[in-house]
């Protein structure tokens, strides 16, 4: 088993980050959503579009699409991540995944104007699979490659790798998109569309990185006698016993869930509620994710010092708070200035909430357990689920209401939520640390 904390192995894992973080920015938060708002928009319908022979609001059926999307996910994931620990084979699995987002993300190239709708669609939902998909995997290398005291400190370091390669792959495309005669492109739609072809490149090629220098996995199966799939519901089964003995994982994975609904679909939908409310220009959307990007980085690495002195749990409480009031404000927001505030606000809570999340989990987990790619499927399937909840919440919202600010509102309440249940949980850790049998990993946080 190779040693933890070494330097060059959470290079690699960073790398990791750098490289699928461009899917993220481009496909989801910028040149996508405002292209495809543009694309779907027609004067005769308005933003009603067909899909598969039916009618929707063309972002009602975008946030279905990737609702849908981490359906599949959080299906398929709690399967192969056991498969995973089983055969101890999950960088295969992060390859996988890899290549299935990125070849996706080169598929949405041929999304002209004049296209139907079904194909792209079903390219949008395979890369949001496939980055799912690879995230499971990459996550549960954390405690494998890094000790407890490190967790932190690693955990935010792959975030801002993330940041900082999002936010160079955002100005390669951003140079692309707004200045196209440099590169003797004519047409209105090619640059939006080179861009996701530069997603591909740059996830699979930075990619190669981790495939290279990240350990394969433990294989797990020597004391065991069944096949590989049933294998692989038998392991889940054990880690889920597990999880239900752990009264503050529980706590934890309760108030997590609440939470990332808000977040996650917060980070989802932003890129559509400025270029569909406020008729925001696809250039002025992209400087403003651009800085949001360089406040990420700036707020991942203060939420560890933070950690570090007051606690992931006080953390938390502190960050999820300034989440609720953001996302109440969202239905007042009716300008640019005004969304530029708001999501100065949110670049810097984003990475924070995001970073401590994924490490607190990890601090809660057993010392020393083989399985760790099953324990964070319960994570990931936990984030995920919470994402179908926001997803299809905000899209019904919209659709029964037609005001993306009415959806908003819904989303808060699962905010307000979280917070009650993370500051229950500060206090269950304050008294479970006074109790004397308290186990190790529970008291890991305080």
């Amino acid at each position: 088993m190779e040693a933890k904390n070494n330097k060059k192995t959470i290079w690699a894992w960073c790398m990791f980050d750098w490289a699928n973080q461009s899917y993220n920015m481009v496909i989801t938060s910028t040149i996508f959503p405002a292209y495809y708002v543009a694309v779907t928009a027609n004067k005769k319908t308005g933003d009603v579009v067909t899909f598969f022979g039916h009618k929707f609001v063309n972002t009602v059926l975008s946030n279905f699409v990737l609702g849908l999307s981490y359906l599949v996910v959080v299906a398929i994931l709690p399967i192969l991540t056991s498969i995973a620990d089983y055969k101890g084979n999950k960088r295969a699995y992060l390859q996988f995944f890899t290549w299935l987002g990125a070849l996706s993300c080169a598929g949405l190239f041929f999304f002209k104007p004049d296209s139907s709708l079904e194909i792209p669609m079903i390219c949008f939902g395979l890369a949001c699979i496939g980055y799912c998909g690879g995230f499971v995997f990459y996550n549960s290398y954390l405690p494998q490659i890094a000790t407890e005291d490190q967790l932190d400190k690693v955990s935010a370091k792959g975030f801002i790798y993330g940041y900082v390669g999002s936010l160079v792959m955002q100005i390669l495309c951003f140079v692309v998109v707004l200045s196209p005669k440099t590169f003797g492109i004519t047409s209105d739609d090619l640059p939006s569309r080179i861009s996701f072809v530069m997603v591909f490149v740059w996830w699979i090629g930075f990619s190669i990185i981790p495939f290279r220098l990240l350990p394969k996995g433990q294989p797990n199966a020597g004391k065991h006698n069944y096949n590989v799939f049933t294998g692989g519901f038998k392991e889940l089964s054990k880690v889920f016993k597990k999880v239900r003995t752990m009264p503050l994982l529980r706590r934890f994975l309760s108030s997590f869930f609440f939470y990332s609904v808000g977040v996650q679909t917060i980070m989802l939908v932003a890129a559509q509620f400025a270029a569909k409310e406020l008729n925001m220009p696809q250039d002025t959307l992209i400087t403003i994710i651009l800085i949001i990007q360089v406040v990420g980085v700036i707020g991942a690495w203060l939420t560890s010092i933070l950690s570090a002195k007051y606690g992931n749990i006080k953390t938390l409480v502190g960050l999820v708070s300034i989440w609720t009031v953001l996302c109440l404000s969202v239905y007042f927001i009716a300008n640019t200035p005004q969304f530029f505030v708001a999501a100065t606000i949110v670049g810097a809570v984003m990475g924070g909430v995001q970073s401590i999340s994924r490490s607190t989990y990890s601090k809660y987990l057993p010392p020393n357990i083989p399985d760790t790619a099953s324990f964070f499927s319960f994570y990931d399937v936990t984030e995920k689920s919470s994402i179908v909840v926001g997803l299809l919440c905000f899209a019904s919202v919209e659709a029964w209401t037609h005001e993306m600010r009415d959806a908003a509102l819904a989303l808060d309440c699962f905010f307000v939520v979280g917070l009650m249940l993370m500051i229950s949980l500060l206090f269950a850790e304050k008294k479970a640390k006074k109790a004397p049998m308290a186990p190790q990993s529970e008291m890991a946080i305080v």
